[in-house]
């Protein structure tokens, strides 16, 4: 029951960060963890296809959020 849970939530959790990350970056980084979590329940249920796509998506948004945050001022170089 815990597992399912656990999928629901993240699975859950993906489809509302993706939803609102026009808004903020910060909503790009949670789809990034929201697709690591359904990924790690693929691997929980032994759903391997689906533990590799959603392990991809989350590198595609980890990197999307690289290059969209805002610099903080160290970075800026000013």
């Amino acid at each position: 029951m815990a597992v399912e849970l656990f999928g629901v939530l993240a699975v859950g959790s993906m489809v509302v960060m993706y939803a609102l990350e026009q808004r903020s970056h910060v909503y790009i980084l949670g789809f990034a963890a929201s697709c690591a979590a359904a990924s790690l329940y693929a691997v929980l249920i032994h759903s391997w296809p689906f533990a590799v796509v959603e392990g991809v998506w989350a590198v595609v948004a980890a990197r999307r959020w690289v290059r969209v945050r805002p610099l903080s001022r160290g970075q800026r170089g000013n």
